[in-house]
């Protein structure tokens, strides 16, 4: 498509516009076109990146990731894990072991390259390499109000009935539709090439460590021959998250190895009252702030929500004005908020409360079994947090207790 198509005095023309446009071809973006693709559009998904690239992720596919992903999707596994060994900033250390999988471990560059190849698969057509700058829904860029102008650095217009963004936690199309955010974490990863007699040790274990920074937290995340080994704290504490991941792997004996990529990556929750959606533009995955906020998890959050945009898109990209495409936005952001939006509320109140007193999570999951079976259960997708405090009133109410700040301590500051 180029600027010659948004010149015609009668309108846009239905071969020369895009159902969907999805900007970001990350596992949010990679679902939203698959979504909208397979439902039989016109669909077009744009990278800035060429693929394969390196994406700062842990790499952990937890249940609802793997139950979210399209059918058939063959997931690229670098191990399973069986075990978890916790510590609290290095000390009180315990292994908790199960006998089937927790989650799984992937590489994000062929998880990401696969997601994006299954939905090429179902119809999308894919541009790598290719920076959009900004999204117009009005002006002379525009020929008709049923029409979205993705305007790229170059100076090319694509045009659309429908607008997705997926494009990460800086998202330009986030700016355009004002998503607000009140929690940014730091998150500093090292990938650590082994040799087999470690890699060894680790294989099918994680490590999770609760860090000396309210609200932090490391781990290690075995992927064969490499350790995924990092850290993530509240925005503002760089120097101190900076030397948390420096002690953390000293601590775990690998001080020794050369990192292959050392990386850095701000993580952006959502504000409870941001939009989702301005005109016929959406947003999802990171873009829009989705994702859970005590672990900061976020790859079944960008699943989840790409596909749901992914299909509300296709409705928007029907509509014949801007009341009916207003209608389908907010159905699109009711859809998020009821289920996405719950599970955050409730990880919001798990951060406070961990920031307060990790001590206490750590005894739990270490020590009382009920709570290392909700953490089994959780990752492995047969229930929720927010499941687990609605319908179990001791975890209600122990959530509430840990709610209470402690006297003579007040929660951790330092977010937004």
């Amino acid at each position: 498509m180029s600027s010659d198509n948004a010149a015609q005095d009668s309108g846009a023309t239905d071969e020369s516009v895009w159902d969907v446009v999805v900007v970001g071809a990350g596992p949010a973006g990679a679902s939203a076109a698959y979504a909208a693709a397979v439902a039989g559009r016109r669909v077009l998904l744009l990278e800035k990146s060429e693929l394969p690239r390196y994406k700062t992720c842990g790499g952990g596919i937890i249940g609802p990731s793997r139950d979210s992903l399209p059918p058939g999707f063959e997931l690229p596994l670098r191990d399973r894990v069986h075990a978890v060994t916790f510590s609290l900033n290095g000390k009180l250390t315990r292994t908790r072991r199960a006998k089937q999988m927790l989650f799984g471990l992937i590489n994000r560059a062929e998880f990401d390259a696969s997601l994006v190849e299954t939905a090429k698969d179902a119809g999308a057509h894919v541009r790598t390499g290719t920076t959009v700058s900004r999204v117009e829904q009005h002006g002379a860029s525009v020929p008709d109000r049923r029409t979205v102008a993705v305007v790229l650095a170059d100076g090319e217009i694509v045009l659309a009935r429908a607008v997705i963004g997926a494009d990460g936690s800086a998202s330009r199309i986030g700016a355009h539709v004002g998503v607000k955010l009140d929690q940014v974490d730091l998150g500093l990863e090292a990938e650590i090439p082994v040799p087999p007699t470690v890699a060894e040790d680790w294989a099918g274990r994680v490590h999770i460590d609760w860090g000396p920074i309210p609200g932090s937290y490391g781990w290690v995340f075995p992927k064969g021959d490499t350790l995924t080994v990092g850290v993530i704290s509240a925005r503002g504490e760089g120097a101190g998250t900076k030397r948390y991941l420096e002690d953390f792997i000293a601590r775990l004996g690998l001080a020794g190895f050369e990192p292959s990529v050392s990386s850095g990556h701000l993580t952006r929750c959502r504000a409870d009252d941001s939009p989702l959606s301005r005109g016929r533009v959406i947003v999802c995955g990171d873009a829009a702030g989705l994702l859970e906020p005590w672990t900061r998890e976020g790859i079944s959050f960008a699943l989840r929500s790409g596909r749901l945009a992914g299909e509300w898109a296709v409705r928007i990209s029907e509509a014949q004005d801007a009341v009916d495409a207003r209608r389908q936005a907010l159905n699109y952001a009711f859809a998020i908020k009821a289920g996405l939006g719950v599970e955050m509320g409730v990880g919001r109140r798990m951060l406070t409360a961990f920031e307060r007193r990790p001590g206490i999570m750590h005894a739990a999951v270490t020590s009382f079994r009920p709570a290392w079976h909700a953490f089994a259960d959780i990752t492995r997708g047969t229930t929720t947090l927010a499941e687990i405090v609605r319908t179990h009133p001791m975890a209600r109410r122990a959530l509430s207790a840990m709610d209470r700040p402690q006297p003579g301590n007040r929660a951790a500051g330092g977010r937004g």
